[in-house]
């Protein structure tokens, strides 16, 4: 979740979506943006996270995408650490449809205050359920209506539905690391 631009012109949308990035990245009103991953803390709780879906697809109606690109407006591309999909939801090459559950790994470059502007901006695409892990911290919030609410419980779970998952548990997998 970098807030600076790797280019310093305008990008037209066909470029960036015709250009290979590595690690891949964000785009935002004609500027490109890198992304803070690819240290272990945050591999491992992206694989960790992505695994608990998949185990549990069958139970819950879900499945998990690492790092699958959305467009949220027509010149606002994100790129989520992890989202969570219904089993049925339209199949995209590029998200334009909301998933369920956009998940933020922060690294530790990475800041609250960018990742409340992020769920801001997932809120507004029509994403109901906005998780951010920070394992610095060992904390989880939830995407509020204007800003990102601890999870005291460390408890992430989906009103309706069976889906639970327990921060203490993906922390311990980490520490055994």
């Amino acid at each position: 979740m970098a807030t600076q631009p790797i280019a310093d012109r305008y990008v037209p949308v066909e470029e960036y979506l015709s250009t290979l990035y590595e690690p891949d990245c964000e785009y935002d009103d004609g500027a490109i943006v890198e992304r803070n991953l690819g240290e272990f803390e945050h591999a491992f709780l992206q694989t960790l996270l992505s695994a608990i879906f998949t185990n549990n697809m069958d139970a819950w109606a879900v499945f998990a995408l690492v790092e699958q690109r959305m467009q949220l407006a027509p010149r606002k591309f994100r790129i989520p650490d992890v989202c969570v999909l219904r089993v049925g939801s339209p199949r995209e090459k590029i998200l334009t449809h909301p998933p369920l559950i956009a998940i933020e790994i922060l690294s530790p470059e990475d800041t609250i205050r960018r990742a409340t502007s992020k769920a801001g901006e997932y809120r507004e695409f029509g994403i109901e359920h906005i998780w951010v892990i920070d394992p610095s911290a060992r904390v989880a919030y939830r995407g509020g209506a204007a800003e990102l609410e601890l999870v005291p419980s460390g408890e992430l779970s989906i009103p309706g539905t069976t889906i639970l998952v327990r921060i203490r548990e993906l922390f311990e997998k980490l520490d055994r690391m």
